[in-house]
Parts: C-alpha cells; sequence; structure tokens
C-alpha cells in the first residue's frame, strides 16, 4: 500500500494518508479560489481511518455554495491548509494536493463548479465536467 506525506510550508502541521485516494477533483467555486490564492483548487479524498494527522491546525469552517459545511484546518504558524472535512462525507478527509509537494501525484479525473473557471484555464480532455 503506497503512504503519502503532506505538510504545511513551515511543517509545524503534517499528516500521512496510507493507499490512493478515492477521489480527486479541481474545484473552481470561488472559496476554492479564496483559500487557495488561485484560480482553483486540487483535493484528494481519502478514507479517515488512513489518514494520520500530527501538529497543531486552527479550523476555519465555511458553507458551500450548495450548502454543504466544509472544515478547513489550517496551520497557525504558516496558515496554509492541509486537511478539510465535509459535513456531506464524514468518513472522508480531503486534502489539497499541493501539500504533497509531490510532482508525481495522479491527475485529477473531474472538474467541478466551472461556472467559476477562468476562461483562460485549459483543462484535459478526459476530465469528468460535473455540476
Amino acid at each position: 500500500m503506497s503512504t503519502r506525506q503532506a505538510a504545511c510550508s513551515c511543517g509545524q502541521l503534517a499528516l500521512v494518508a496510507e493507499g490512493e485516494p478515492v477521489r480527486i477533483s479541481i474545484c473552481h467555486c470561488l472559496a476554492c479560489q479564496r483559500r487557495t490564492g488561485s484560480v482553483f483548487g486540487v483535493q484528494a479524498r481519502f478514507p479517515v481511518a488512513r489518514v494520520t494527522v500530527e501538529g497543531h491546525s486552527r479550523e476555519y469552517v465555511r458553507t458551500a455554495d450548495g450548502g454543504n459545511r466544509i472544515h478547513s484546518h489550517f496551520c497557525p504558524q504558516c496558515g496554509a491548509t492541509v486537511y478539510l472535512f465535509l459535513d456531506s462525507e464524514p468518513e472522508l478527509i480531503g486534502v489539497p494536493v499541493g501539500v504533497f509537494a509531490d510532482p508525481e501525484f495522479p491527475a485529477p479525473p473531474a472538474s467541478i463548479y466551472e461556472v467559476h473557471k477562468h476562461h483562460w484555464v485549459p483543462l484535459p480532455e478526459q476530465i469528468e465536467h460535473l455540476p
């Protein structure tokens, strides 16, 4: 079983995820754009039982466009978001792909909230477009 390590910018908040993610997606919603400071967010979701978190986090809770509450956990020192929980999927933990700092991480097969996608952002032809 593969093991992936992720960490914030300063290394104080880290996690280890075992196995392959159950979902990887690109999200173009405005909240993900604001959270990442980029034009989209990319996250991988893993079963909670396969993820071990070390370090201290602060939590920010927001309500998504669809009404779901999202609990983002970020490092209180450097501010990087390292993991998140969705009220609608309590058995999964979402991890921003960038905190793995692994260029070999699998590509996301799905793209969501494309109504907010920047027109100049190209996506792979084979990607699934979800509402």
